[in-house]
């Protein structure tokens, strides 16, 4: 038996421990190490979107995250006490039709008891000291806290190691982008006077307040607090943020018992390229970005969704390597478009210019208003729109179905919380949809990698839906010879 291809992963934040639980899950050999000698003790991201809790389905850990997290409906932008307009995510056609709201810390915690529960531990206090890459692999120096040091070899590595990458600079990529000229206040707390069924966003003249809801009468606050001018300010006291609250909020609201108080600023900045040779890159190691959509750890941890599978079915020898390459072009249009609507909705909160507030909120007023608009946001928000349709993998055939159905390169509609979503298991398998025995017979030929499924009641075609629940090939009901050499492509 052909030996299985190793992976090293630099980092065990979010991004690492998802991107560790799904190798082990497919059964990659996998070493995770992280420098710090515990998991952070900080909320940081506070919320899993939709789409990331469809793709958590798949290793059977969703709920446990809704369990220890606090469900939220939607968000509400007011100006003091009057509403200017809602965005709802309980519409969303999804069976996770809300964000969670929960730590990055209990994050953290969960990913990493489903990693143990795999047969994977966190190698802690050890960092990634070196690396090269060679023609067939990765020769990696480890670090331990004493200094001692370990050669290690693999066949790939990914690094998860955040903003700072060693990974990253040590790949020569160029991390491009700005720091936004302001200065910004979280405070996460205790408080009391806001309902907390949804996100709260204030617009203000001096500028933007909003509150997260965590759980147990706890919130994430932040603040514009105008043009930067030299070095980042010393962390706020309670005092100082609740008068922010008082200034922009609609009044009677109290904070007490803090968690956290920092001043940061916002670096929006990206990689072009995931992947040289047999290193990739994932999370805030390849993309950071304004806080504004809470899009940050989402976007990470599907880039972990997005190569894990690819990386499984490379590392058992059962798809072709070139499989790889599409993770960068997949994931690098998808931190771009993550990227920009993050710097349009940071813009458009901390606007001064009086007369352009006024036309921002009426219009918002106006537009929010519309079901379609509705729509769009919350698909979004979200991230349920996230799609591929220009990705190698991608695959639209003559006589694909139209209208409504699932085109290439999208979410396949994933509906009902007790389904067995496609990709869940052990093996990275991929789904033939499509009616009749012959489609049954054509999965077959392809062993436990590929499953058959009946189409929903009222579609009519042939997709094949990658194992992270896109769509990799729509084509007409009876072409069989399609979804035979959409397979042939990929798998060996």
């Amino acid at each position: 038996m052909a030996q299985v291809g190793r992976v090293l992963i630099a980092g065990a934040g979010p991004v690492g421990l998802t991107l560790a639980g799904e190798l082990a899950r497919y059964g990659v050999p996998v070493r995770i190490v992280d420098k710090a000698a515990e998991r952070t003790d900080k909320s940081k991201a506070l919320v899993l979107w939709s789409r990331s809790l469809e793709l958590l389905a798949r290793t059977g850990t969703a709920r446990d995250f809704i369990a220890s997290g606090m469900e939220v409906y939607g968000a509400r932008i007011s100006h003091g006490d009057s509403l200017i307009g809602e965005i709802n995510f309980d519409e969303a056609e999804s069976p996770f039709p809300a964000a969670v709201m929960i730590p990055q810390s209990e994050t953290e915690r969960l990913l990493e008891t489903h990693l143990e529960s795999l047969g994977v531990s966190v190698e802690r206090s050890t960092e990634l000291a070196a690396f090269t890459l060679t023609s067939d692999g990765v020769a990696a120096t480890l670090r331990d806290a004493a200094g001692g040091e370990e050669a290690v070899e693999a066949d790939w590595i990914v690094g998860c190691d955040g903003a700072h990458s060693l990974v990253r600079h040590t790949l020569g990529m160029d991390f491009t982008g700005t720091t936004q000229p302001s200065d910004w206040v979280l405070a996460d707390v205790h408080l009391e006077g806001l309902v907390p069924d949804k996100l709260d966003i204030f617009w203000h003249a001096d500028g933007i307040l909003a509150f997260f809801p965590i759980a147990g009468g706890r919130y994430r606050v932040v603040a514009d607090l105008g043009p930067a001018h030299g070095a980042v300010r010393p962390d706020p006291s309670l005092a100082e943020v609740q008068a922010l609250v008082d200034t922009r909020g609609p009044g009677g609201i109290r904070m007490h018992d803090p968690f956290w108080l920092a001043n940061f600023r916002i670096n929006e900045r990206k990689v072009k390229d995931y992947s040289l040779g047999r290193a990739f890159l994932a999370g805030d190691a390849a993309h950071i970005h304004s806080p504004a959509g809470g899009q940050g750890m989402n976007t990470g941890m599907q880039d972990a969704f997005n190569l894990g599978w690819k990386l499984a079915l490379v590392a058992h020898g059962l798809a072709r390597p070139a499989l790889l390459d599409s993770y960068s072009i997949e994931r690098s249009a998808v931190g771009e478009m993550v990227l920009r609507n993050a710097t349009r909705m940071t813009e458009m909160a901390v606007m001064r210019n009086p007369v352009a507030q006024a036309v921002r909120n009426f219009a918002a007023h106006v537009v929010l208003g519309l079901s379609q608009v509705q729509r769009r946001a919350s698909l979004s928000l979200t991230e349920l729109e996230i799609a591929y349709p220009h990705s190698p993998l991608s695959v639209t055939a003559p006589h694909a179905p139209h209208g409504d159905a699932p085109k290439a390169g999208e979410r396949w509609p994933q509906l009902e919380m007790n389904a067995s979503p496609i990709g869940a298991g052990a093996t990275p398998r991929f789904a033939l949809i499509a009616a009749g025995n012959a489609a049954g017979v054509l999965a077959a030929a392809f062993g436990d990698l590929v499953e058959h499924r009946a189409p929903p009641i009222g579609l009519e075609g042939l997709w094949v839906v990658r194992p992270d629940g896109y769509v990799g090939l729509a084509a007409g009901a009876t072409d069989l010879a399609a979804a035979e050499a959409y397979f042939a492509g990929i798998l060996v």
